[in-house]
């Protein structure tokens, strides 16, 4: 069984309906699970044949879709299509994936190529996440426009969240996404755990998708939480997996970010990737293993 989990949180007018139907639409999938952050989605999604979650909070992108993961587990699923509510699943995305997957047992995750929407030429919004030496994760490809360059399965370094095909087993044994991440962050490093126990991810660019992307206005409060997430997540990704050398590239890029607006929420993030430092040092000792071949 396959099933999708689609997470959503407020979504315009509009978004979460278009991901549905195309989730729907397309072939491969046997139950589509939507978990909401908010509380729209139930009202919203009255007339198609899904199963809506409503969590109560906002649980964060970790939190929210990790409860829609052990759903479809619960269901005996043996792969789970995680997608946020932005995303247009292209017919016959979702068996390519497959196919990927049963070709090969220790691949623990299928990404699709993620597409921006517009006119014009196509360009590619993500074909797998690299990791810089400053601990940031970058999604590969961005910007450029697709073309024959991208049409062939390549291994990557790490997955999107937004969209990608993981393995039951794979979450079976490297456990689910870290929900103190909360936002940002949480794929890099579920795929970094997942590399530690031997297992590898692929992008398929013959299974496509458009991350649609949404505009809504945002706060200062929120603004400033997405600065902090993002900066003290990539800290908490730096201290856990890269080599020292890193650690201190990545670290003095924070300290000098504190003389930046927003000042105070740079200053916070780099006291909080300080303080988890024992923590995530005792994490990196105690779990990392031999890999599996």
């Amino acid at each position: 069984m396959i099933v999708a989990v689609v997470l959503t949180f407020a979504a315009p007018d509009g978004m979460i309906e278009r991901c549905v139907d195309s989730v729907l639409a397309a072939d491969g999938i046997d139950r589509v699970i939507v978990v909401d952050n908010g509380h729209q989605a139930q009202r919203r999604l009255l007339d198609r044949a899904v199963d809506v979650i409503t969590t109560g909070e906002n649980l964060g992108f970790a939190g929210g879709m990790n409860v829609g993961i052990r759903h479809a587990l619960s269901l005996g699923a043996r792969a789970v299509l995680i997608l946020n509510d932005d995303v247009v699943v292209h017919t016959g995305a979702v068996p390519r994936l497959v196919a990927a997957l049963d070709a090969d047992p220790r691949l623990g995750a299928a990404q699709p190529k993620l597409l921006l929407p517009g006119d014009g030429p196509v360009r590619i919004n993500s074909m797998g996440v690299t990791i810089g030496r400053d601990g940031a994760g970058m999604d590969v490809a961005v910007g450029e426009e697709d073309g024959p360059d991208f049409e062939t399965d390549r291994e990557i370094e790490a997955f999107t969240g937004g969209a990608v095909l993981l393995r039951a087993d794979f979450l079976r044994e490297v456990g689910m996404f870290d929900e103190r991440f909360f936002l940002y962050y949480e794929d890099v490093d579920l795929s970094l755990r997942g590399a530690e126990r031997g297992w590898h991810y692929r992008c398929v660019p013959s299974s496509r998708v458009v991350h649609e992307g949404g505009v809504s206005a945002l706060h200062e409060t929120v603004l400033d939480r997405t600065v902090y997430l993002r900066e003290r997540n990539r800290l908490w990704i730096l201290v856990r997996y890269r080599p020292f050398a890193d650690v201190v590239r990545g670290f003095w890029l924070s300290i000098r970010r504190v003389r930046w607006a927003p000042r105070r929420i740079h200053a916070r993030a780099l006291l909080a990737g300080l303080i988890a430092m024992p923590r995530l040092g005792l994490d990196r000792r105690r779990t990392r293993r031999p890999s599996r071949h």
